[in-house]
């Protein structure tokens, strides 16, 4: 995404009306694959989604709503008035720290504990983010920027860490087009208030603008799911730090960007703390009932929040 932002801006879109249509186009794709795919409403067996009173749903839907409104739609201005001042390589490093502030948060709420081992990768992980801060010598680097990139990653710490309540509530594309559905309506209102937003630009704009929302967003939180059914929650987050790795590759074919060897260093360290972080035991082993047959396993670690 953050490559495509680039190329986006590139053609003449300004960040404003990127982020309206990136987040209005998403919340349309995936309510008519909703209204196509009806199975995809209803929670999967076993979440906390079923047989709730209606006030009760309500809440869970406004809480949903304000996700996307407040949370996703102030962590996208950031990310991207991030992307206008440094390199898409060296912002997608900075942002991939949430996954420790998230463990940081999560042991200081009580939510978590922390054990040797995240203590050491939480270590390696601050160590990693200083590497890449002092090693950004080029014309990559911005001070703004840089701090618009840590707040991106503060705010998305808050957006998980309040999803948290509701990601086993609600079916989980259904959660992603209210979320995408709440962000639109807080970007079209700032447009409302600013004066519209600028259309104007040609077809190279709007050809980047739908990578955004389809490839970026829906193709891949579809996809994201649809894994996460299949590998289980450790996985599919051990897999998601591939992410930053991807996005310095293609920054580096797309853009001509670089990172100094202190970055590779610092965003090695980052990568391989998260890895660590995420590392958790998996199923408890069925064990045998008086009647010898197996009991239900019981699933030790929550699904992380969709992106």
């Amino acid at each position: 995404m953050a490559v495509f932002g680039k190329l986006a801006y590139d053609a003449g879109v300004p960040p404003t009306s990127l982020l309206l249509v990136r987040f209005g186009l998403a919340a349309a794709l995936l309510w008519l694959v909703l209204l196509t795919r009806p199975g995809l409403r209803r929670a999967a067996p076993g979440d906390a989604g079923g047989g709730r009173p209606a006030t009760r749903r309500g809440r869970v839907v406004a809480v949903a709503l304000g996700l996307g409104a407040i949370g996703y739609a102030t962590q996208a201005s950031l990310f991207f008035s991030a992307l206008e001042l440094m390199d898409a390589s060296l912002l997608a490093l900075i942002l991939y720290t949430y996954p420790v502030m998230v463990t940081v948060a999560a042991v200081l709420l009580g939510r978590d504990r922390l054990t040797p081992g995240r203590g050491a990768a939480l270590v390696a992980a601050s160590g990693g983010t200083l590497l890449v801060l002092l090693g950004a010598g080029g014309a990559g680097f911005h001070p703004l920027g840089a701090l618009l990139a840590f707040a991106a990653a503060v705010t998305y710490t808050v957006y998980i860490l309040v999803s948290d309540s509701v990601v086993h509530r609600l079916a989980p594309v259904a959660l992603s087009a209210l979320v995408m559905t709440g962000a639109a309506g807080t970007l079209g209102a700032r447009a409302l208030v600013t004066g519209g937003v600028d259309l104007s630009f040609g077809w190279r704009g709007w050809f980047w603008l739908a990578a955004i929302a389809v490839v970026s967003t829906v193709v891949a939180m579809l996809a994201f799911f649809a894994g996460l059914r299949r590998t289980g929650p450790s996985t599919a987050a051990i897999l998601s730090t591939f992410e930053p790795v991807v996005t310095a590759a293609l920054a580096t074919l797309a853009l001509g960007e670089a990172l100094t060897l202190a970055q590779l260093a610092g965003g090695a360290l980052v990568l391989s703390s998260v890895a660590v972080l995420q590392l958790r035991p998996g199923r408890v082993r069925p064990r045998e009932q008086p009647t010898g047959r197996p009991g239900p396993a019981r699933d030790t670690e929550p699904a992380p929040a969709a992106r």
